[in-house]
């Protein structure tokens, strides 16, 4: 990967950026297996797909995050409660129906 100031030109900066959304993308589908795995876990136990307090916890982690890397918690924070929706979502399909 190159720094954003050793990019010469937009092809190759862009080029940077499509690397990026890949590595984004791929993180995102290893999380889902991990989503995956809580199905197994949570029906083993009894929980439930949505557990408030873990929700709170999960968003209150990923400001502090961004807010150490200097970027935008409240846009984190949106980016990440969708993707919460999406899992807990994945959840109870299996969760509820199995």
């Amino acid at each position: 990967m190159l720094a954003p100031a050793d990019c010469p030109d937009m092809p190759s900066l862009r080029e940077q950026i499509d690397m990026l959304d890949r590595t984004l993308v791929q993180l995102l589908a290893k999380r889902a297996t991990y989503i995956d795995r809580a199905v197994e876990i949570k029906q083993g136990v009894g929980l439930p797909a949505s557990i408030p307090a873990r929700i709170e916890d999960v968003v209150a982690k990923v400001r502090a995050t961004a807010e150490a890397e200097e970027l935008d918690p409240d846009l984190i924070e949106t980016l990440w409660r969708q993707l919460i929706d999406w899992s807990i979502a994945r959840e109870a399909q299996t969760i509820e129906f199995e």
